[in-house]
């Protein structure tokens, strides 16, 4: 069964790659030793690592059903703005979730951040440009 690019697939799967409240606990470093730190749109996540292996599957299946343009090998590359369709034009979700997507495609190395946070401001509505490498 192919899991469908949905706001509560994507926090689903967010949620179970986060670091648990026991786990940060026991950890003699912050982060823990591993740990997969991406810096998104507004928030850092911290993801842990065995369970981003575990979902980059599924990750790499919701980052096909974005529109063709955010793919290396189509357009390239496109605005987060952007993000909140799927390729079939359907509106998936909000801010937050485009966010928890780029972050989780940025964990697995399948998304990029084409520009440096310093030049965000030069581009429309002042948001990041992501690649796709699926």
């Amino acid at each position: 069964m192919v899991i469908e690019l949905t706001a509560k697939n994507v926090e689903s799967i967010m949620v179970y790659c986060l670091y648990k409240e026991d786990e940060l606990k026991e950890a003699k470093t912050r982060p823990p030793e591993g740990c997969i730190m991406v810096e998104a749109v507004i928030h850092k996540f911290g993801f842990h690592p065995d369970r981003v292996q575990e979902k980059a599957k599924d990750i790499e299946v919701l980052l096909r059903q974005l529109p063709e343009e955010f793919y290396a090998t189509k357009g390239g590359g496109m605005s987060f703005l952007r993000a909140c369709l799927r390729f079939d034009g359907e509106q998936w979700g909000e801010h937050a979730e485009m966010e928890m997507l780029m972050a989780l495609g940025m964990a697995t190395k399948k998304v990029t951040c084409l520009m440096p946070k310093e030049l965000w401001g030069a581009l429309p509505g002042g948001m990041p440009y992501y690649r796709v490498e699926v």
